[in-house]
């Protein structure tokens, strides 16, 4: 049994105009241990589907369906009570933007320490004790002054390592990173992403990266699900994914990677765009969402909605006239 099962996942927001369906149908799962991406366009649904985990959306306006299953136990189905002992200690979240999520008013210290006097009962004193390790983990320099300063004390870099201090601090099974180098200069980005990789071969931490960067995916991820529109257009492993896209619109994401841009006539090298525009969250097409956009669809594409087939071992792509392309060269086959 995978550690998280996900099973016709949808997720909707009430809206002065009705319902908007940000999640459609979303199935997966998360193996202990691995490093799952979740990539896509902004607005794809990356974040919505990773959030329903924890159950951390707005209650009120929320219209959530399906099964997500943790070790076997169902968490749609868990009041506030048993989800709050969940949070922090089985999942936790290191969020997008450190610096609106942690709390200017307290030191760093007294916010990780939080965590850890929350779920593992332990003294003031010794949870600031763990404090300071949790961040040379994290690979913060002198954790024991650090662990006294405010969040505005801190660099960017080091205000994500705190995000993630916090985050680890109870030994989660799984964690979720929602766009964790996003703003970070390239250095510090290397940094974070080797922070992850030691928390995963160290406590055995299963993460989810939500990420629009494919490079991050290629660097760290064992395994990725391209997202379209709120729903998955492909998986594979990233081994695979890469040297063999079957959807078009990964194709076009790959295209559009800097490494990847084509000379123009004037000299001048270009990114590669992908025409058009996402369908807006509240229209729900029958057919494949992707079709306006896709140099490859055909009269089928308009009419039917393709079903995620298998393309090998892994291997899953929701298209009627799927591709095989080499990145490199831009050439398929």
């Amino acid at each position: 049994m995978s550690l998280l099962e996900i099973s016709g996942l949808r997720v909707g927001f009430d809206t002065e105009d009705g319902e908007v369906q940000a999640v459609r149908d979303i199935s997966l799962t998360l193996e202990r241990g691995e490093i799952l991406a979740l990539c896509g366009e902004s607005g794809c649904g990356k974040s919505v589907t990773a959030m329903s985990i924890p159950r951390l959306l707005p209650p009120d306006t929320t219209r959530l369906s399906g099964s997500i299953r943790l070790d076997g136990r169902e968490l749609t189905e868990l009041p506030e009570r048993e989800l709050r002992e969940i949070r922090g200690k089985d999942v936790s979240v290191v969020f997008q933007e450190p610096m609106t999520s942690l709390n200017p008013a307290f030191t760093v210290g007294f916010q990780i320490a939080e965590v850890l006097r929350r779920h593992e009962d332990l003294s003031r004193a010794a949870a600031r004790s763990r404090a300071i390790e949790l961040l040379e983990l994290v690979g913060i320099p002198a954790p024991a002054r650090r662990v006294k300063e405010y969040p505005h004390q801190l660099s960017g870099g080091m205000r994500q390592r705190v995000m993630i201090a916090i985050a680890v601090a109870c030994s989660p099974r799984v964690l979720i990173a929602d766009e964790p180098t996003t703003a970070l200069d390239v250095t510090i980005q290397a940094g974070v992403l080797d922070v992850f990789r030691d928390l995963r071969d160290r406590l055995g931490t299963a993460i989810i990266l939500i990420t629009h960067d494919l490079g991050v995916v290629a660097d760290i991820a064992d395994r990725a699900v391209v997202m379209y529109a709120g729903r998955a257009v492909e998986e594979a492993p990233v081994t695979e994914l890469f040297a063999r896209p079957r959807h078009p619109y990964t194709a076009g994401l790959m295209r559009a990677l800097p490494s990847a841009a084509v000379t123009g006539e004037d000299g001048r090298r270009r990114l590669s765009e992908i025409p058009g525009l996402v369908p807006p969250p509240y229209d729900d097409p029958r057919e494949c969402a992707f079709h306006p956009r896709c140099p490859r669809a055909e009269a089928d594409c308009t009419t039917e909605r393709p079903a995620l087939d298998t393309y090998g071992t892994g291997h899953l792509a929701a298209c009627f006239h799927p591709l095989s392309l080499t990145p490199a060269s831009g050439e398929d086959s």
